[in-house]
């Protein structure tokens, strides 16, 4: 299922006032319907505040009472043990209250989220995308910075229903609309991945936290290893249940040990890479965060923000902790400030950044999955809900760990990476002889060349700018993949009989310019829909200015043109 045609439902979060209890406003930014576009006003109760409070205390570090805003590169040992020992009562309660707390707080997100006439949208937009056979893509965007914090991944609509973030029917995401539009994203016919291991030894404790000799310290370079063997070899023990069955996917990974921030500039520069993986110590700062490449040698996020967009990398994955959390001062959230959405807002197109500290075996775990997704040329956000889905296997519901990577997608990115397996085409015998379902040979011509002709073979034709397709227009407005003109099967109905069966051939349209064509009356646009063809019709991709072609059936009378 070609996640470019998936449908898309996009919400978004405002404060309305501050004053106790606080306004909000809900609305739906994008829908795949019409009849969606909802508003609803809600308040934010005592209640949820109650159970975010204790879920922070149960799940969150940097949410106790006794750790405020601990910096990523400190995390006291016996803090971890008392939430992952699995024998031991944790906060003086047994382990089923972590699972109640955790339902608790995921159903009550829910149920502020969709109040009201927004479920109404979900379930909508969840009809229209089974009845087509889709994923529904849902995305959030959360523009109070106070909220971002939340775990809305936990999010489920009762107790004992799965959690939103877990579905591959609904593909969930945070995103933003404040950000520029996305520029033309070419499917790659490979994963090139750029492995950056930042710092691992003790950082002193005048940049960092007292007691510096508490802090663990991460095995990158094993999970360096471990990781570059895993997408080299293109082969793991865990293969997700949608993965492709077609040509394995060639995966190239470089690594730098330890680089300053020049050395990590000159190897975007240099490689053409589509994947960005940082491992290693981070703190929460105003620019998006700090990352710690050495000792005396830091990188935030506006800063690496730069390079990515400029060198095309279309994914940033961070195994650095509190990386999708913004910072604080004073008490008080600073917008825009997370390493995640620093990256998105100035355009990349997905980043998967840990929304709290995550323990070195569980983000090893998580991205050995994920990248496996990924070879299977899954799209971002269904290789992090089956990446998630391991997490919450191997961990268990009750702890945390599955709810901590945190995914930002831009809104007009669909989340893929890689080309789609292109299925060969059977020829039958009897192909060319079909009796009345005969189907009539088709070609593209040149209107201004009439010696170019580019025939249609086995009904079908992928058109784009990239060198896998049927016909490459390399001009400048054609997308990637750009069209596709398919032979369809129709039946001619008379007097409520079914009659005679045609072939028919149309023009389906997935491009961001649209595709022109000329009927009876003129020069129209299609845009991501299809339209029948008729023997003569005229086409240009992309632009009014394209190349003109002449879609022609062999043997047909042309179409009147006006």
């Amino acid at each position: 299922m070609p996640s470019s045609d998936n449908l898309c439902l996009r919400l978004a979060i405002a404060r309305l006032t501050t004053a106790d209890p606080e306004h909000y406003a809900i609305w739906v930014v994008e829908s795949p319907h019409p009849g969606g576009y909802f508003h609803h006003d809600c308040v934010w109760s005592a209640a949820l505040t109650q159970a975010w409070n204790s879920w922070q205390q149960m799940f969150s570090l940097r949410g106790l009472p006794d750790v405020p805003h601990v910096p990523s590169v400190y995390v006291p040992s016996f803090v971890l043990e008392a939430l992952n020992d699995d024998d031991e009562e944790s906060a003086g309660q047994p382990r089923s209250y972590s699972s109640r707390l955790m339902q608790h707080l995921g159903v009550n997100l829910w149920q502020w989220l969709f109040e009201g006439p927004i479920q109404r949208s979900l379930d909508q937009s969840l009809g229209i995308a089974m009845g087509q056979n889709k994923s529904l893509r849902l995305r959030l965007e959360i523009r109070d910075p106070d909220l971002i914090a939340l775990p809305w991944e936990i999010m489920q609509q009762q107790a004992g229903r799965q959690a939103l973030s877990l579905s591959q029917q609904v593909l969930f995401s945070r995103t933003t609309s404040d950000v520029d539009p996305l520029p033309e994203v070419e499917l790659d016919a490979s994963l090139r991945v750029l492995l950056v291991l930042g710092q691992d030894e003790n950082i002193t404790a005048e940049v960092t936290a007292p007691q510096p000799e508490r802090k663990p310290i991460l095995k990158l370079q094993e999970e360096a290893m471990a990781l570059k063997d895993l997408l080299e070899r293109g082969t793991s023990g865990i293969r997700s249940a949608s993965a492709g069955s077609g040509a394995p996917v060639v995966c190239q990974v470089d690594t730098l040990l330890q680089p300053d921030p020049a050395q990590l500039i000159k190897a975007l520069e240099n490689g053409i890479y589509n994947v960005f993986f940082y491992a290693g110590h981070g703190v929460p700062a105003p620019d998006g965060g700090l990352l710690f490449l050495q000792p005396t040698a830091t990188l935030n996020g506006t800063e690496l923000a730069q390079v990515l967009t400029r060198c095309h990398v279309k994914l940033a994955v961070f195994n650095t902790c509190w990386g999708a959390q913004p910072d604080q001062t004073l008490q008080q959230t600073i917008p825009r400030s997370s390493l995640a959405e620093v990256l998105l807002h100035h355009g990349v197109p997905a980043v998967v950044a840990m929304r709290d500290s995550i323990a070195d075996e569980e983000a090893l775990s998580f991205i050995q999955v994920f990248a496996q997704s990924l070879m299977d040329r899954l799209p971002v956000d269904q290789a992090v809900a089956i990446a998630r889905q391991h997490l919450l296997t191997l961990y268990k519901f009750n702890q945390p760990a599955w709810t901590l990577p945190v995914l930002y997608m831009h809104p007009e990115f669909n989340g893929e990476l890689l080309n789609p397996v292109r299925e060969e085409i059977t020829r039958l015998p009897s192909d060319t002889n079909l009796g009345p379902t005969h189907r009539p040979q088709a070609v593209l011509r040149a209107i201004d060349g009439p010696e170019d002709v580019w025939p249609i073979y086995g009904g079908l034709m992928r058109v784009g700018r990239l060198a896998d397709n049927d016909l490459v227009i390399a001009e400048p407005w054609v997308s990637s993949k750009h069209a596709e003109i398919f032979c369809r099967r129709t039946v001619a109905i008379a007097d409520g009989q079914r009659q005679t069966k045609n072939m028919a051939y149309f023009l389906r349209d997935f491009s961001r310019n649209g595709t022109f064509y000329r009927s009876d009356e003129g020069w129209r646009q299609v845009q991501r829909q299809e339209v029948p063809l008729t023997s003569g019709t005229q086409l240009r991709f992309g632009s009014s200015k394209g190349r003109l072609l002449e879609f022609v059936i062999e043997g047909a009378s042309p179409s009147p043109q006006t």
